[in-house]
C-alpha cells in the first residue's frame, strides 16, 4: 500500500464517502514534516506526513487544533483523519487556500477572544511538542514554576545534553532562581494559548478571514502568545493594536517579552544550532540586567 492509498482510505472511513487520492500535489515550507494535498476532483484535503515514530505528535497537533476551535474564536483547519500507511505517519486536515494578507485586526480581536476563554490552570492534560522537540505540560498552579521547570528548565537540560554548557548554564540557573522578580506586579491568568505564533504559523482566507494553525498548546500566560508574534515578525501593526484595545497589556510586558522568547530561542538552539546558544546567552545577560 502507497501513502496516497492509506490516507485516501483513512479519509474515505471518517467521511463515510468514497474517495481516491487522483491528484497529489507536493507543498513546500515545513521544517519538520513532508506536506502535501490529495484531491479526488470534487474534494481536496491537506496532509501532513513523517516517519510512523511521530505519529503521537501528529495526533497531538489534531487534538489542539480541536481544542482551539472549541472556543469559537480564531478560525483553524480541521482535522479529519490520522494514520499510518507505508511506514509513515500522517494527520490529515481541512485544506485552505491561503494568502499572506487580511483581516489583521481581526485577528487580534479574536486571539484576545482565544485568550479569555476561561481555563483552570497552568499546562495541560498531556505533553506535546514545540517543532520537534518534546514540549512537557502538566497541571500547574504557579505560573512560574511552571515556566522555570517545564519550559525554561527543561530546554536548558537539553541544551546541556547539545553541549551547550559554561556561560548559558550559569547565567540560565540564576535567571530561573529570580523568575519571582519579573512577576512583582503581575499575576498572570490561564489563557489557552496558541503555544507557537510565529508569523508562518498564520495567514488569511480569500475573504480575509484570519487562520491560525501548526499550534503547541497549553494554558499559560497570554502574553507568552504574544512575545512569540514579535520574535520574528510577520504580524501588521493593525494585529497588535486590535489585541491591546480588546485586552490591554501590563506595562511589564516589554521585559517579560525577551523571558518568554527565551523559550522559543533555546528551543531553535537544540533544533537547529547555528548562532541561537550565544543568542539565547544575550538575552539572559539582558534579563539579569534588569533585575540586578
Amino acid at each position: 500500500m502507497t501513502l496516497a492509498t492509506g490516507v485516501s482510505e483513512a479519509i474515505a472511513a471518517a467521511t463515510g464517502a468514497p474517495f481516491f487520492a487522483a491528484k497529489v500535489s507536493a507543498i513546500g515550507g515545513g521544517d519538520i514534516n513532508q506536506a502535501f494535498s490529495v484531491s479526488d476532483g470534487a474534494r481536496r484535503y491537506f496532509v501532513k506526513a513523517n516517519r510512523a515514530a511521530s505519529l503521537s505528535m501528529l495526533e497531538a497537533e489534531g487534538e489542539a487544533l480541536n481544542a482551539l476551535a472549541a472556543t469559537h474564536s480564531v478560525r483553524v483547519p480541521q482535522p479529519l483523519c490520522s494514520g499510518i500507511a507505508a511506514g509513515q505517519a500522517f494527520l490529515v486536515l481541512e485544506y485552505l487556500e491561503l494568502r499572506g494578507s487580511g483581516n489583521a485586526a481581526l485577528l487580534g480581536t479574536q486571539l484576545a477572544q482565544l485568550h479569555r476563554a476561561p481555563q483552570g490552570r497552568f499546562g495541560g492534560g498531556q505533553d506535546n511538542w514545540i517543532g520537534s522537540t518534546p514540549q512537557p505540560n502538566g497541571w500547574q498552579n504557579d505560573w512560574i514554576a511552571f515556566w522555570r521547570d517545564r519550559r525554561l528548565g527543561h530546554q536548558l537540560s537539553l541544551a546541556a545534553q547539545n553541549g551547550y554548557r559554561g556561560v548559558l548554564q550559569r547565567d540560565g540557573e540564576t535567571l530561573m532562581a529570580r523568575l519571582e522578580d519579573f512577576f512583582a506586579d503581575y499575576r498572570p491568568v490561564p489563557s489557552l494559548l496558541h503555544g507557537d505564533l510565529w508569523g508562518g504559523n498564520h495567514g488569511f482566507l480569500a475573504d480575509g478571514t484570519p487562520v491560525i494553525f501548526d499550534p503547541a498548546v497549553y494554558c499559560g500566560d497570554r502574553e507568552a502568545d504574544l512575545a512569540m508574534s514579535e520574535l520574528f515578525g510577520g504580524f501588521a501593526p493593525g494585529f497588535y493594536a486590535a489585541y491591546r484595545e480588546a485586552w490591554p497589556l501590563d506595562a511589564g510586558y516589554a521585559v517579560r517579552r525577551t523571558l518568554y522568547n527565551l523559550y522559543h530561542i533555546l528551543n531553535h538552539a537544540n533544533m537547529f544550532g547555528g548562532g541561537y546558544a550565544a543568542q539565547a546567552q544575550r538575552m539572559m545577560a539582558q534579563l539579569l540586567a534588569q533585575i540586578r
